[in-house]
């Protein structure tokens, strides 16, 4: 059963990403490197997807082309029906603002802002946010919302960075190995607020990891090798968070 909002059990839902052909080539002194090598994937609107690989398998690029950071080299994305790869730089800015959450290894807070004031500055450009503090209520965080950064744990600063990106209400959440720098109990911690959002907004979300232990959260696990993918699964059952340690 889909308890995800918006969908009765066993609709199907209907694509928000759509990836044909990607490519990505970089050149490396007089070296060309193949980071995607025409990669072709979907993304239901409100699918959980966990994405797995080795580095250098193009996990991070393909996540930073779909997020509208970087342009690929061939191929089409497709977001909503509309076509980033045909967006101008000015377009692309806007559909990041106005439609993509990120969040990163490393947590990117102001320093010398609280909580709040973190999250408060992604509501203050977005169409139709959420109140920051509802946004840090949402990862459980209400208790520490006047904290600084450097009186938060690892784990309390990844969990307002994962405020802060689902404060403008994306419908794309992108996460590029939010766990990478916690231990294995902070990391569910992370991993149970990443999951709550998810499914209280409704956001299509793509995380990123080396860890294979985290793919029985997802909907769908892919995974990445050389710049291909290499599968696609769809797991019979997802487990919680609480389930998962490495």
């Amino acid at each position: 059963m889909d308890t995800r909002p918006g969908f009765a059990d066993g609709a199907a839902r209907p694509d928000l990403l759509k990836v044909s052909g990607l490519e990505r080539t970089y050149r490396a002194g007089n070296v060309s490197v193949h980071a995607l090598r025409g990669v072709d994937f979907a993304a239901a609107r409100g699918e959980f997807i966990v994405i797995l690989g080795p580095s250098g398998s193009g996990k991070s690029t393909f996540l930073n082309i779909v997020g509208g950071l970087d342009r690929p080299s061939g191929g089409t994305v497709f977001f909503a029906g509309e076509e980033l790869t045909r967006m101008s730089e000015g377009a692309l800015t806007r559909y990041r603002r106005a439609h993509v959450g990120f969040v990163f290894q490393f947590y990117n807070l102001v320093p010398s802002l609280s909580a709040l004031e973190n999250v408060r500055l992604v509501t203050e450009i977005a169409r139709a946010p959420m109140r920051p503090e509802d946004a840090l209520a949402l990862v459980g965080l209400e208790a520490r919302m006047d904290h600084f950064p450097a009186e938060l744990s690892g784990g309390e600063q990844q969990r307002v960075a994962i405020a802060r990106a689902i404060a403008k209400r994306p419908e794309l959440l992108l996460c590029d190995e939010p766990t990478g720098a916690l231990d294995s109990a902070t990391g569910v911690r992370v991993l149970e607020a990443i999951d709550t959002v998810s499914r209280e907004t409704g956001a299509t979300t793509l995380v990123i990891t080396h860890n294979a232990a985290i793919a029985d959260i997802a909907d769908r696990v892919v995974r990445f090798a050389d710049g291909l993918i290499a599968a696609d699964l769809r797991n019979p059952a997802r487990k919680a968070p609480s389930e998962v340690s490495w």
